[in-house]
């Protein structure tokens, strides 16, 4: 069976967003690019929620993305090439390709996702996958920790979820970015 593999850039203290809801100090740099791109190679699709969707559209839409680094331009192969779900009650259409919009979270759709498919799933965006916690569906978790605190924001994880974790693996990186790979005891 396939692993639901939950993949965020996070402060130290937890948040992918601080209050103003800005993220550009959690930007990895071309070293941690590079290590993320090896990771995603294994990722088939992408579950999202509409905010995700939306800030990763760019990848296929805006051609400036791309042309930024090799490494940048390696991640939009990979995010094209992938499918991607869209989970949102709001998001009238999706404007990219192999991308399907479903209107409710369904765990069980989500049980059969993993099942048959040849190939693991990421799971970004807070809210959606806060249901996917909630139904214990990951498998596991992958952080790349910014070397900075936020102070607030839009956590990581959420509220009310205790859940033992394996440490798989971990890696430092030169601009102060650590790596964290956790399977989630099930």
């Amino acid at each position: 069976m396939s692993k639901l593999i939950y993949t965020f850039l996070a402060s130290l203290d937890g948040y992918i967003a601080d209050e103003s809801g800005d993220f550009g100090w959690a930007y990895p740099g071309e070293e941690v690019l590079d290590f993320i791109n090896i990771s995603e190679r294994d990722v088939g699709t992408y579950l999202y929620g509409r905010t995700m969707y939306e800030m990763m559209i760019g990848w296929e839409t805006d051609p400036e993305y791309a042309a930024a680094s090799e490494g940048n331009a390696e991640f939009a192969r990979i995010w094209q090439a992938a499918d991607k779900i869209v989970f949102s009650h709001t998001l009238e259409a999706v404007s990219t390709k192999r991308t399907v919009l479903e209107r409710n979270f369904d765990p069980d759709r989500v049980r059969g996702i993993k099942a048959s498919a040849g190939h693991d799933l990421g799971i970004s965006g807070a809210d959606v996958a806060a249901s996917a916690w909630r139904a214990q569906l990951i498998d596991e978790v992958q952080i790349y920790v910014a070397p900075m605190l936020v102070g607030g924001g839009k956590r990581m994880f959420p509220n009310g979820v205790h859940q033992a974790l394996q440490l798989l693996e971990e890696r430092r990186f030169g601009n102060g970015m650590v790596f964290l790979r956790y399977a989630v005891e099930h």
